[in-house]
């Protein structure tokens, strides 16, 4: 029996508005693609994002052209060379591992040649409001072990230490998504590390960051909307200490996997992070999440209601995915 690939694109509203230096997100626009074979099913979730001009329509029409290859005998090898890094790219790759994985009545991490996946600490992230509102919500989040902080380069101190004051035992990393100059990141940096904050991630546009270069920062930095593959590692070192892993950036599961291994042998601390979706989105980047110094895998808790099954995030930890959602 031949492949069936179906594509389909779903909006899933967020709990509450959710803003970056960039701007309001109120739902979360998905791509989801599924390829069914002689009985098993793979699917997987991708998200589309503005910042690399990606749209749901322009992800749905690159998932098109390569149709014939899919429902053909296209392996994930030969994805990686008719797609280009992106979201489109991730959803045929993420789903392919699945269905692999369901013929051969096994998991994908043993296909990958991990061992049985653990659970990790994932952040909890606080999008970007006046301080009492982020203080606020930094009191809901005072039992997360671990607070990501959306900024952008106001009232910065203000808003920091109203987080720092209802939420002290929370260990904190702080998001400006290129909302800062390296002068803010030089002057702030003796701060942030005295009040706890472990790093720092891509304070400055990806496009101008040399600036980085001559700054001995006591805070760790690290590059995201400067990293997409691996080709890109080779730049980035001397500007940053630690790249964050995003799949729907890398292209999927199999170039994340490639990335990781490639930083780790440069010297790179390994962070992993998500657009904001479901748990379908999330649930392959825990295989890559497996040992990360810093893991950001929180989409679907800020959304106003997950998938069924999902995720379970108890006690600030995202477990590894059961078969019945991917993997």
């Amino acid at each position: 029996m031949a492949r069936e690939l179906t594509v389909t694109v779903q909006s899933w509203p967020l709990a509450r508005p959710f803003a970056i230096s960039r701007g309001v997100k109120t739902a979360a626009d998905v791509v989801v693609i599924e390829v069914a074979e002689a009985g098993a099913r793979g699917w997987a979730e991708c998200v589309p994002y503005p910042r690399y001009d990606e749209t749901t329509e322009s992800v749905v029409a690159e998932i098109e052209q390569v149709r014939r290859a899919i429902e053909g005998d296209a392996a994930n090898a030969e994805i990686q060379s008719l797609m280009a890094a992106g979201a489109a790219r991730n959803a045929v790759d993420c789903a392919l591992w699945d269905l692999r994985a369901k013929e051969a009545h096994t998991s994908v991490a043993a296909l990958c040649g991990l061992d049985t996946l653990r659970p990790e600490i994932t952040a909890e992230t606080i999008g970007i409001g006046t301080p009492d509102e982020m203080g606020a919500r930094a009191a809901e989040l005072k039992d997360a072990p671990l607070l990501k902080i959306k900024m952008d380069a106001n009232d910065i101190e203000a808003r920091l230490d109203a987080i720092k004051t209802s939420a002290p035992s929370a260990r904190l990393i702080v998001d400006p998504n290129e909302g800062w100059t390296a002068d803010i990141v030089a002057a702030k940096g003796e701060y942030l590390q005295r009040i706890g904050v472990e790093m720092l991630e891509q304070p400055v546009p990806a496009g101008d960051d040399e600036g980085l270069r001559g700054i001995a920062s006591p805070v760790a930095l690290c590059a995201d909307e400067a990293l997409h593959t691996s080709a890109d590692l080779d730049g980035l070192k001397g500007k940053y200490d630690m790249v964050n892993i995003k799949l729907d950036k890398t292209g999927g599961l199999t170039e994340a996997l490639a990335l990781k291994a490639k930083a780790e042998s440069m010297g790179f601390g390994i962070m992993v992070g998500c657009m904001v979706g479901t748990s379908l989105a999330m649930a392959p980047a825990t295989l890559v999440a497996q040992g990360a110094k810093i893991v950001d895998l929180d989409g679907p808790l800020l959304l106003k209601e997950d998938r069924k099954p999902g995720l379970d995030f108890t006690d600030g930890m995202i477990h590894p995915p059961k078969p019945d959602l991917w993997g």
